[in-house]
């Protein structure tokens, strides 16, 4: 009987993990602060970004990000953000939080947006793009850019899928004014949960810190430094509490450390994948942009019969995944259906094959196999 093999499965270095995580327990310090504030440091040394902010999720990032630059830049409710609706109904739903309207424009070959549908949807509401990095491909991300640049709009990057990606030997983010990345227990830098929201703008930066820390003016870890308690402190207005915690932290703080080693495994299993299956004249593989290093998240192939294969291959003990259900599906996101029909067909037929670091060469083999053996 063979083992199952699943989508997704995490691999930690348990005993640099646990090394971490007993610091905070000896010291006393599990929330705010220690280990986030190292982390922070390190993931802007490591990207190149100015400033980089721990929270609890990329859920709560993409939430921060969209209300600073409502509150900064004056966005009224109902203004109008661009959006792919290929991708985790959490991207949408962060528009939704600060009642924005998403709009839905098309994908290209590499599912990410497509520039000519971008522009298509620009009104005189549009006030940003939101750019979602599907399994870590930057797809045509510089065109959106120069098209953000010229209508004078937001570039919010979805990361959630990038940890590592490159573009042009770059982070993607110095692209964007806003990127919020995924730690989250499967991504490429797993924790149990946690993520990073990181502004260009220093102010924005200083904002996003009050904003997700109940609107509070100085938090508690910078409270604790001088040596006594300093209990007195400013509420500005009703934040929410989306820190990340130093146990959280001190686990990234140990992905960090081999995040690359562990991309270019992640690209290795893909080019496996390639070699057995990228001849198959019914299988359809999703095209990497020339000038991206993916982090590799996903390897996502389109088949017809897809709901069919997921079947035959969970037969084999084998779990593969969909990413993502178009959300114009959901009820809630229902106006937007029709919109985007390539999105639409993408959706009908990717499935993600299982691609982690627990992967044997011989499991991508007999995945591999799985897969050809539908249609034998």
């Amino acid at each position: 009987m063979f083992e199952k093999i699943q989508v997704f499965t995490p691999k930690y270095r348990v005993e640099e993990c646990l090394q971490e995580v007993r610091e905070c327990l000896e010291i006393g310090w599990t929330g705010m602060g220690f280990k986030t504030t190292e982390i922070e440091k390190q993931w802007c040394k490591y990207t190149g970004l100015p400033h980089s902010h721990f929270l609890n999720s990329a859920t709560a990032a993409l939430h921060v990000a969209i209300a600073m630059f409502k509150h900064c830049d004056k966005w009224e409710d109902g203004d109008e953000i661009i959006t792919t609706p290929l991708t985790f109904v959490s991207s949408n739903h962060a528009i939704l939080y600060e009642k924005l309207k998403p709009v839905f424009a098309d994908i290209d070959r590499h599912l990410c947006l497509d520039p000519v549908s971008v522009e298509a949807a620009i009104t005189p509401r549009t006030r940003a793009v939101m750019f979602v990095a599907l399994g870590g491909n930057t797809g045509q991300l510089k065109a959106i850019a120069e098209i953000c640049k010229r209508h004078k709009l937001r570039l919010i990057l979805d990361a959630a899928h990038m940890a590592g990606s490159r573009l042009d030997g770059q982070d993607p983010g110095l692209l964007a004014d806003v990127t919020c990345y995924s730690f989250q227990a499967v991504k490429n830098l797993p924790t149990a949960d946690s993520g990073m929201v990181c502004f260009q703008d220093t102010k924005l930066d200083e904002e996003a810190r009050k904003f997700s820390w109940l609107g509070i003016n100085k938090d508690t870890y910078a409270r604790s430094q001088a040596g006594n308690y300093k209990w007195k402190y400013g509420v500005e207005y009703a934040g929410f509490k989306y820190n990340g915690s130093a146990i959280m932290a001190g686990l990234a703080l140990v992905g960090l450390k081999y995040l690359d080693e562990d991309n270019t495994r992640r690209r290795e299993i893909a080019a496996k994948y390639d070699s057995l299956l990228g001849q198959v004249d019914w299988i359809d593989r999703v095209e990497m942009a020339s000038d991206c290093v993916s982090a590799r998240h996903l390897y996502q192939i389109m088949i017809d019969d897809r709901d069919s294969m997921i079947e035959h291959l969970n037969k084999a003990e084998i779990f593969p995944g969909v990413h993502y259900r178009d959300n114009t599906e959901y009820d809630m996101y229902a106006n937007g259906a029709g919109l985007c029909p390539r999105a639409k067909a993408a959706s009908d037929r990717l499935l993600t094959l299982p691609i982690h670091l627990r992967l044997t060469d011989a499991d991508i083999e007999r995945v591999s196999a799985a897969v050809l053996s539908f249609r034998s």
